[in-house]
């Protein structure tokens, strides 16, 4: 995004402060009206403006989210290619519990990815930004949300499938993101809060879960 009025554009659209952003950039959040995460984004200052760096599978959505707010605005929007992002591989972002496209298509709320993610994306301190509202709320009620990201590792896509999606309603349960290590499978996946007790979790033997914090 470049132009005159792009840091007071993205000020209301992202959820970090963008009035001192660092040279190595930060992480924000790209929200839906309703808080729903549509993307994070790696965001940098470049010449007269930002550069946001996505999941190329969530470019567009993430380009037609902006543009649905910018309304007599002196800056412009391009969707441009890029070599890498932050994670070379799927077993990077595992291990960094860190959610991609596969876990934001769930519609879930900054929230449900755990308090770090939280943290290092959104400041409650800026002001007003689109989606604001529910994140601000669910902030100050202390963070409950039925739906948690885990980290996992199993002998199989399906048996660590099964073991998230064994506790709570129907709903955005189950593996996200896996890949196979040697004789072991890790993946990301979404639980109900309902599995995540000491107790449970412990009688599960052939499967570790653990909630990023």
């Amino acid at each position: 995004m470049r132009g005159p009025q792009s840091e007071q554009f993205l000020q209301g659209q992202l959820s970090q402060d963008l009035s001192a952003v660092p040279d190595e950039g930060l992480w924000a959040l790209i929200l839906a009206p309703d808080s729903v995460v549509i993307t994070s984004c790696q965001v940098t200052r470049v010449f007269e403006g930002f550069a946001l760096t996505v999941p190329r599978s969530l470019g567009e959505a993430a380009l037609a989210r902006l543009r649905r707010f910018l309304l007599r605005t002196e800056c412009t929007l391009d969707l441009v290619e890029v070599e890498e992002g932050p994670f070379h591989t799927i077993v990077e972002q595992i291990r960094a519990g860190a959610p991609g496209p596969a876990e934001f298509a769930g519609g879930l709320t900054p929230h449900s990815f755990g308090r770090s993610f939280v943290a290092s994306t959104i400041s409650f301190t800026k002001g007003c930004f689109t989606g604001q509202e529910l994140v601000g709320r669910l902030d100050a009620r202390g963070s409950s949300v039925p739906w948690r990201l885990v980290r996992a590792s199993g002998p199989s896509f399906e048996r660590i499938d099964e073991v998230l999606r064994s506790k709570g309603p129907a709903g955005h349960q189950g593996v996200t993101s896996a890949v196979r290590t040697g004789e072991t499978v890790i993946a990301l996946g979404i639980a109900h809060r309902t599995l995540l007790g000491d107790e449970l979790l412990d009688a599960v033997e052939d499967v570790v879960v653990e909630p990023i914090a």
